[in-house]
C-alpha cells in the first residue's frame, strides 16, 4: 500500500459515524425544583424518560437485568437530573462515604456529558443510593482506563431516597460547572451503572466489548428544548490558612510558620476559565506512593494539585508519556539542592487561562513564578506554557505548544547553559470515529543557550483496534541534545522501535468471559554509540478474564541490556556496580492473579522468577484490601525482590511494605493513615490526615507526617499541619 492509498484509507475511516443514536430530551422549566430525591414536582411528570440500558459486561449487548430511567430538565442556571434505578436496595453496596468513591466496588449511576460534541473531552457526574457524589473529567476520548482525572471538583447538589425495589437520585448541577457554546441545542451524553449483585457494568448506549464502556465515541444525544444561553460568570475564591510546626532532626532545627494564600477561579465565558494562585500550599495532598525502581531511569508520579487539574490534558498530553513529555507539571514546585536531593521549592504565584475558544479550538496559557532559595542554590524561575489545539477529521486533534523556563536574575551559582530552556512542538492525535484507528505523531525541538544542531524529539505511533485484533507500531526518537527542564525525559539520545499484537477470544459458554494472547517487542538504539542496540524486550503474555471479573495472567519475558555506564541494581551502600561496555541477556516468567474487585475482600498477587543481568531475581508483589462497608477500608501493598548476583557484586533482599487505613465516619469526616517502609530508600514514613468537609468543597485538615531512617531507626523529619480552606462562590 503506497502513501496515497494509506492516507485515503485513514480519511475514509475517520468519516465513519454511529447510526441510530439514542436521545434524551431536556425539558425547559421556569418553576423551582426541590432537590430531595422525590421527583414529585409536576415538571418531572412531563419530562421524557430515557431508558433501556445494555450490559457491557459480562454479556455485551444484552439488555440489562434492571430497568433504569433518566429524566433531564434545565432552567437558565441549572441542569436537573432525576434517575430511578430499579434494584433491591438491600443488595446494594457502598464502598465508602467519601466523595469520589471508586465506581468498581460500589453500586452507582453515572452520566457523561460531551458538551462540545467532539468525543474528546467530557464532564462526568455520578452518585449512589445514599447520595454520595463523584465528579471527574474524561479526556483523550476515554480510550484507556487512565483517561480519568478524579481530582477535579465542582459544587453541585445531590439527594437520594431509597425504596424497597428501587431508589431515586436527584441532581442539581450549575450550568457554570460545564463549558459549552452559547446557543447550543445538543450535547452528546452517555450513562453507565454499576450492578454489584450481578457483577455487571451497564451502559445506556451499546459499546463494543473491546472498548471501554465510557468511550466517548459511543454515546447518544441530549436535545435541549430551548437553546442554552450565556452562562452567568462565576467567581470562586478559595483562600487558605496553614499553620505548620516541624522538627528537622538531621539539622537540629525546630520551626513554626503560618502561611496565607489561595486561588481564584473566574469564568470568562461559557467555555474559558481563568485561574489565579498566590502563595499556593499543597500540604493537604497525600504523600506519593513509594515504588521499587530497579531500572536505570526516573519514574513518573501523578499530579494531585488542584490548580493544575482543570484542562490538565491540554497542557500535559503533548509528546510520548513513556518517552518524552515536554511539560510535566510535577516539575514546578520542586528542585534539586547542591547535593542532588529533591526538595520543595515555594511558588510565589501563577495564572492560567484554559478552555474552548469555539467548537473546534482549545487554548491553554500558564505562567508560574517560583521563589529563589539561595541557601540551596535554587534560582527564581518563570515557568510558562502556551498550548493551542484544533479538532480535525471528527475526533482527531492537531496541537502546537511552547514551553519556557527562564531565569531573569544573574546568579553566581548558575551556569550560562541553564539560563533558559524552551521547547516548541507540533502534535497530531489520530482518533477515528469508530475507534478502529488511533495514533500519535509529533515533532518537538528544544532551545537553550549554547544551542546545538538537532535537539529534536519525534514519534510516529499507529494502532489498529478491533474486537478481535489489536496491532500497534511505535517509533520514537529523542536526540541526545533534546532537553525539557519542565518535562519528563527518562532517557535521551535514543531511537525506540516497538510493535504489539493482541488476539482476543470470546467464548460463548463457560466461566471465561474473554482471553487474549499479547506479543510485545521493544528495542532501543543509542545515538552516541552509532545507534548500537542497547535494550531489547520481548514479552509473551496470556490473559484470562472470568465472568466474576477476576483475571489470570501468564507471561514470559526475555531482555537484553547493554550497560554504557556502571550500574548497581541493588543500590547497596559501598556495592560494586556491574561493569559497563558489555551486554547482558536475561529473562523471566511470571504469573499474576486479580480477584474480583467488587468483593469486600480482594487482592492481587504477582510472582516472577528468572535471570537478572549476571545473576537471578525472585519477585513477589501484590496488594490486599478489606472493606468494612461503608466506614472503613484496610489495605496492604507489598513488593519483595530477592536479587542474587555473583561475587564480588552485591546481592540484596529489597522490601517495600505499605499498609493504609481509611475511615469514613460520615459523608463529611474522613481519616486516613498511610505507612510506608522501604529498605531500598532507607525510609519509614507515616502520613496521617483528618479531613472535615464542613461546607461544600471547604475543608479543615489536620496532617501529621513522620519520617525515619531505618538502618539505625532514627527520626529524620516530623511535622504537623493545621490547614483551613474555604470555597466561596460570588
Amino acid at each position: 500500500m503506497n502513501k496515497i492509498q494509506l492516507i485515503f484509507f485513514l480519511v475514509i475511516n475517520l468519516t465513519f459515524s454511529q447510526e441510530d443514536r439514542k436521545q434524551i430530551h431536556v425539558k425547559y422549566i421556569s418553576s423551582e425544583i426541590s432537590i430531595d430525591g422525590e421527583l414529585d414536582e409536576t415538571d418531572w411528570s412531563l419530562a421524557k424518560t430515557a431508558t433501556d440500558f445494555y450490559e457491557h459486561f459480562p454479556n455485551n449487548g444484552a439488555p440489562s437485568k434492571y430497568k433504569n430511567e433518566i429524566k433531564v430538565m434545565n432552567d437558565d442556571q441549572f441542569l436537573y437530573i432525576g434517575i430511578k434505578v430499579n434494584a433491591n436496595t438491600s443488595d446494594l453496596k457502598i464502598s465508602s462515604l467519601k466523595r469520589d468513591f471508586s465506581a468498581g466496588n460500589s453500586d452507582n449511576i453515572t452520566m457523561i456529558f460531551d458538551t462540545f460534541n467532539d468525543a474528546t473531552n467530557a464532564f462526568v457526574f455520578g452518585s449512589n443510593h445514599i447520595g454520595v457524589q463523584r465528579e471527574m473529567l474524561l479526556f483523550n476520548g476515554g480510550n484507556e482506563l487512565s483517561d480519568w482525572d478524579m481530582t477535579w471538583d465542582k459544587k453541585w447538589l445531590c439527594e437520594s431516597k431509597q425504596y424497597e425495589k428501587y431508589y431515586i437520585t436527584e441532581w442539581k448541577i450549575p450550568l457554570s460547572a460545564f463549558k459549552y457554546t452559547e446557543g447550543e441545542t445538543k450535547w452528546r451524553v452517555g450513562s453507565y451503572q454499576r450492578d454489584t449483585k450481578n457483577n455487571a457494568w451497564n451502559s445506556w448506549h451499546k459499546v463494543p466489548t473491546n472498548q471501554e464502556f465510557f468511550n466517548l465515541a459511543f454515546m447518544g444525544d441530549m436535545i435541549f428544548e430551548k437553546p442554552l444561553g450565556k452562562s452567568k460568570s462565576k467567581k470562586s475564591i478559595i483562600p487558605y490558612v496553614n499553620n505548620l510546626s516541624f522538627k528537622d532532626y538531621e539539622n537540629s532545627i525546630n520551626g513554626e510558620s503560618v502561611n496565607f494564600g489561595g486561588d481564584v477561579k473566574l469564568a470568562i465565558d461559557n467555555s474559558l476559565t481563568l485561574d489565579l494562585t498566590l502563595n499556593p500550599d499543597f500540604s493537604q495532598v497525600e504523600v506519593d506512593q513509594q515504588v521499587t525502581n530497579l531500572t536505570r531511569y526516573e519514574v513518573t508520579l501523578p499530579e494531585k494539585r488542584q490548580f493544575f487539574i482543570d484542562n490538565g490534558d491540554l497542557f500535559g498530553n503533548f509528546g510520548s508519556f513513556r518517552d518524552a513529555i515536554p511539560f510535566f507539571s510535577r516539575r514546578i514546585g520542586i528542585a534539586k539542592d547542591p547535593s542532588g536531593n529533591t526538595i520543595q521549592n515555594n511558588i510565589i504565584g501563577g495564572i492560567r487561562l484554559s478552555g474552548k475558544l469555539d467548537q473546534n479550538w482549545r487554548i491553554g496559557v500558564l505562567n508560574i513564578q517560583n521563589q529563589e532559595d539561595l541557601q540551596n542554590q535554587i534560582a527564581s524561575n518563570n515557568n510558562s506554557m502556551f498550548a493551542l489545539q484544533r479538532k480535525v477529521f471528527g475526533q482527531s486533534q492537531i496541537g502546537l505548544f511552547m514551553v519556557n523556563r527562564q531565569t531573569f536574575k544573574d546568579y553566581a551559582f548558575l551556569k550560562d547553559t541553564n539560563r533558559f530552556n524552551r521547547v516548541i512542538g507540533l502534535d497530531y492525535n489520530l482518533n477515528s470515529a469508530n475507534n478502529k484507528w488511533l495514533g500519535k505523531f509529533y515533532t518537538h525541538k528544544s532551545i537553550q543557550p549554547d544551542d546545538r544542531q538537532g535537539n529534536l524529539s519525534a514519534q510516529a505511533n499507529l494502532v489498529y483496534n478491533t474486537r478481535i485484533w489489536r496491532f500497534s507500531s511505535d517509533w520514537v526518537f529523542v536526540d541526545q541534545d533534546f532537553r525539557s527542564d519542565l518535562g519528563f525525559i527518562p532517557r535521551s539520545g535514543v531511537f525506540k522501535s516497538g510493535t504489539n499484537m493482541v488476539r482476543n477470544f470470546y467464548p460463548k459458554k463457560g466461566n471465561i468471559n474473554s482471553h487474549q494472547i499479547d506479543l510485545l517487542n521493544l528495542m532501543w538504539f543509542q545515538q552516541d554509540l552509532d545507534y548500537q542496540k542497547t535494550d531489547h524486550i520481548f514479552r509473551l503474555q496470556y490473559q484470562l478474564e472470568f465472568k466474576n471479573q477476576s483475571q489470570l495472567e501468564l507471561n514470559s519475558k526475555t531482555q537484553y541490556v547493554y550497560l554504557s555506564s556502571p550500574f548497581d541494581p541493588t543500590r547497596s551502600v559501598g556495592g560494586i556496580p556491574l561493569p559497563d561496555s558489555r551486554g547482558y541477556n536475561f529473562g523471566e516468567w511470571g504469573i499474576r492473579y486479580l480477584s474480583p474487585y467488587a468483593k469486600s475482600f480482594n487482592f492481587t498477587s504477582e510472582i516472577s522468577y528468572g535471570t537478572f543481568f549476571n545473576g537471578t531475581r525472585f519477585s513477589y508483589k501484590g496488594s490486599a484490601l478489606y472493606r468494612i462497608q461503608p466506614i472503613a477500608v484496610i489495605s496492604l501493598l507489598w513488593d519483595y525482590n530477592r536479587i542474587e548476583l555473583p561475587k564480588p557484586y552485591s546481592s540484596a533482599n529489597l522490601f517495600l511494605i505499605s499498609p493504609k487505613f481509611e475511615l469514613t465516619l460520615n459523608k463529611n469526616l474522613f481519616w486516613s493513615t498511610l505507612i510506608q517502609y522501604s529498605n531500598l530508600t532507607d525510609n519509614f514514613g507515616i502520613n496521617s490526615r483528618i479531613q472535615w468537609r464542613f461546607a461544600p468543597l471547604s475543608d479543615l485538615y489536620l496532617v501529621y507526617n513522620d519520617n525515619y531512617y531505618t538502618q539505625e531507626f532514627g527520626p529524620v523529619f516530623r511535622s504537623i499541619n493545621l490547614k483551613l480552606t474555604y470555597w466561596l462562590n460570588l
